[in-house]
């Protein structure tokens, strides 16, 4: 067998094949004892009629068809390897010529695992950020607490900021009502920022049992399409009014959260946790940035059936938390205000750039010899077992040879990532 190799793209090769006498004889055989089990002789049961019989029975133009096929087939795989390079999918094949018990040659077309020019992944000059908790930050959750140990108090007057009031209301556009703009008994803390802009101002100054309008403009970046920037009418009733008298932030406070002698114990305490979460983050994005330095100082070319892979991970990710919204693709597209065109567009970056960052690492992993043992990659399935234990149906894929080959790949990964920090920190 001889195999010459032609490069198309960076990701795409295309071979062409020349199989000599020596390699149709065996693919010959072959196709003879196939069809040999096949056929229907007089005198013989079906499947087992000699294959000198045979012979004399079988079609010419069949016996050359299956020959072929078998030549193919068996000589495919080893005609990429022969040239070294590794086809992500089954090879295109044409076959441009055949002269019985003499020749063949073919065409095979495949995207292949490209070559990947590694940058210098031991100076990727990413600083590795400090975590810091500031003052703010600690007195911000000690707020959250005091407001957790509030105590309410329905009250009889003008609603102010800083107040709980209890809302039934009802959003129109163009004089109609309009989906997901209704609610009742709708509590709502004043200054808090979390309803559309200029309706919790609206609301301060009136007190329980008014009945009000709000004329409301939504965000021009709003999530659902046909609000962004709609101008609106919300017809309003206000229920309560409840005033919120905040815990002291002092030691008894403190107490209430837990072993602590005094506020001091629980701001040390809140620093420390603060800083844990941190440094957890800012570990992950230094992680990122360096994936992105990597493939910025490489040269790593992304194979468009990968690309198309990731795509299609993508979306059945997207699907999945759409559907536990009740929403189909296409409406959750249409909730966060994009098309199939804005999407697809946003999504085929994403994916190319994943499958880079992943090229990148595996050929580090190489490089450094990085992998890991049976004994590490059984543990990792042992404690998903655990986690997935009142789940059957992610139990049972856990033994799926893939599945599991898919899990020490994620961990060869992680262990890259870990090495490149490592080395750069």
């Amino acid at each position: 067998m001889k195999a010459k190799s032609k490069k198309i793209s960076d990701s795409r090769v295309e071979l062409t094949v020349t199989l000599d006498a020596d390699d149709l004889k065996p693919a010959k055989e072959k196709a003879l004892e196939k069809l040999a089990k096949e056929l229907a002789v007089e005198g013989f049961r079906k499947g087992k009629v000699p294959v000198d019989v045979a012979k004399k029975f079988i079609p010419e133009n069949d016996l050359n068809a299956e020959t072929v096929d078998f030549a193919v087939r068996t000589t495919v795989v080893a005609a990429f390897k022969q040239v070294e390079k590794s086809p992500l999918v089954m090879p295109n094949v044409n076959v441009t010529k055949y002269v019985p018990d003499q020749v063949v040659e073919y065409t095979a077309t495949a995207d292949i695992i490209p070559e990947v020019k590694l940058g210098d992944y031991k100076k990727l000059g990413v600083k590795y950020p400090e975590a810091k908790v500031t003052t703010k930050d600690v007195n911000e959750i000690l707020n959250n607490i005091a407001t957790s140990f509030a105590e309410k108090k329905a009250v009889k007057k003008a609603a102010a900021m800083g107040d709980e009031v209890i809302l039934d209301f009802v959003g129109k556009k163009d004089g109609e009502p309009f989906k997901g703009g209704s609610a009742k008994d709708y509590k709502l803390t004043l200054g808090s920022k979390t309803f559309i802009p200029g309706s919790e101002e609206g609301v301060v100054g009136h007190e329980p049992g008014d009945k009000f309008d709000l004329k409301l403009t939504f965000p021009k970046d709003y999530g659902v399409k046909d609000l962004a920037g709609a101008k609106t009418v919300f017809e309003v009733l206000l229920k309560q009014v409840n005033e919120i008298k905040k815990a002291p932030i002092d030691d008894e406070m403190a107490k209430k959260c837990g072993p602590f002698k005094n506020l001091d114990e629980l701001k040390k305490d809140i620093e420390k946790n603060l800083k844990m979460q941190n440094e957890h983050k800012l570990e992950e994005k230094y992680k990122d940035d360096l994936v992105n330095a990597l493939v910025k100082k490489s040269t790593v070319p992304a194979p468009e059936i990968l690309i198309n892979d990731q795509m299609h991970a993508i979306r059945d990710d997207i699907t999945k938390n759409a559907a536990a919204q009740g929403l189909s693709f296409d409406e959750f597209l249409e909730k966060n205000g994009e098309t199939k065109d804005s999407w697809e567009k946003q999504a085929k970056k994403i994916a190319e750039n994943r499958v880079k960052a992943s090229l990148a690492l595996q050929n580090v992993a190489i490089k450094q010899k990085i992998t890991v043992s049976d004994d590490e990659v059984a543990a990792k399935i042992a404690e998903l077992r655990d986690v997935y234990k009142k789940s059957p149906e992610a139990l049972k894929s856990l033994k799926d040879p893939n599945v599991k080959m898919d899990i020490k790949n994620r961990m060869i990964i992680e262990a890259t990532l870990d090495y490149l920090v490592k080395v750069n920190k």
